[in-house]
């Protein structure tokens, strides 16, 4: 058998620093490496397998469709793109959306289409765009000038300009940004800041600024939405209905997805022409996209809230937790005694798959995991957290 791991580390780039583990499948909540293993996995490849590894209906929808139309270009017409477009406005009270391949191309559409708003309205010098502290919104270079980490911006000056960073919590700060500024992105629970859930009333009075002001309220919802907090929409917690909110990875269920969707206040904003994307749209993708959306049914979110519920319970009882962030099934550790990578380490070496964001340890299981792989996976977590 090849040498896969080598032979990745000769020609792939080395960006990321991955475990030493080479997966090979999965099922359900349940993957395995080269040699047979089995780990429970506790990460859905970064909140992207909602319905876990190779659910039988999505893949069959994506093979099917594979075998019928694979691509066409925006140029024409294809129906799984528009039955998504249908069941994502109809299910979240949006207008209309537009299509991409991924998040930080979801918050770019959203920058490019605050600022059209803003001009079209105002002219000229009212294009800054503000966001958070501690906040996380892409790898483009438009989406790290607008990531509110220092730690990113590094290397790759000169980043784009007209960004402004304000921290959680600060209204009077806020109330200052917003003086010249075309638009808010916020995350209702930043994921790579630490699964970091904003302040409910922090969220009201932003909202209500930014109505005041005409500042486009835009929600970067890429890890949060399609179910991973036990409603459809995080913004559903926090009683706002942001004007444009942003959609990615579960939304594909396993496939590359982004989505801007806009309300009545900017849906007119880009016409034919001012923006663009070659695979958006894609008929494979939206058909697994499709399957994802008809099965984040009433049930599935009800189910969602009561395993983050339970998740949260074992880790709030456990000697070795500090505290415990995050909403539904998104979910931070703050541990006492280990550092979030070392337990990230030693998860996989007892089969289990869990993330880190900052000095915590992250957990984004499968939406549909059973009882029996969640309760095994909390057992081996809680007996890491507690040595």
């Amino acid at each position: 058998m090849k040498d896969i791991k080598s032979i990745d580390r000769q020609y792939v780039m080395n960006t990321y620093a991955r475990f030493d583990l080479l997966i090979e499948s999965g099922k359900g909540a349940v993957c395995r490496d080269d040699e047979g293993k089995e780990y429970i996995d506790f990460t859905s490849g970064i909140g992207v397998n909602c319905l876990g590894w190779c659910d039988d209906e999505w893949a069959d929808a994506v093979s099917a469709q594979a075998h019928r139309l694979n691509h066409t270009s925006n140029l024409y017409f294809t129906e799984p793109c528009a039955a998504l477009a249908q069941k994502l406005c109809e299910r979240t009270g949006y207008s209309k959306v537009f299509f991409g391949n991924s998040g930080a191309e979801a918050n770019e559409g959203a920058i490019k289409l605050a600022r059209k708003y803003s001009y079209d309205k105002y002219g000229e010098g009212r294009s800054k765009v503000v966001t958070l502290v501690n906040s996380f919104h892409g790898r483009t270079i438009s989406t790290l000038s607008a990531t509110g980490q220092d730690g990113y911006h590094k290397w790759f000056f000169p980043f784009t300009e007209g960004f402004e960073y304000v921290a959680s919590g600060d209204v009077k700060a806020l109330a200052n940004a917003l003086d010249g500024a075309c638009a808010l992105i916020v995350e209702f629970v930043q994921g790579e800041g630490g699964v970091v859930a904003l302040d409910r009333d922090f969220v009201a009075e932003a909202y209500a600024m930014c109505t005041a002001k005409d500042v486009l309220f835009i929600a970067d919802e890429v890890q949060t939405g399609m179910g991973r907090t036990g409603r459809l929409l995080a913004s559903e917690h926090f009683g706002v209905k942001p004007d444009v909110t942003t959609l990615a990875k579960g939304l594909g269920g396993g496939l590359p997805i982004g989505a801007v969707l806009a309300g009545e206040k900017a849906v007119s904003t880009l016409g034919a022409g001012m923006h663009g994307s070659t695979f958006g749209g894609n008929p494979v993708v939206c058909a697994g996209a499709n399957v994802v959306l008809d099965r984040l049914d009433d049930k599935l979110l009800a189910d969602v809230t009561r395993k983050g519920e339970y998740i949260r319970l074992r880790l709030e009882s456990c000697e070795g937790v500090a505290s415990v962030g995050g909403l539904g099934m998104m979910v931070g550790v703050l541990p006492k005694r280990k550092k979030a990578a070392d337990i990230a380490k030693e998860a996989i070496g007892r089969g289990l798959l869990v993330l880190t964001a900052k000095d915590r340890v992250r957990l984004l299981p499968p939406l549909t995991i059973d009882a029996v792989a969640l309760e095994k996976g909390m057992d081996i977590l809680t007996e890491i957290l507690k040595g």
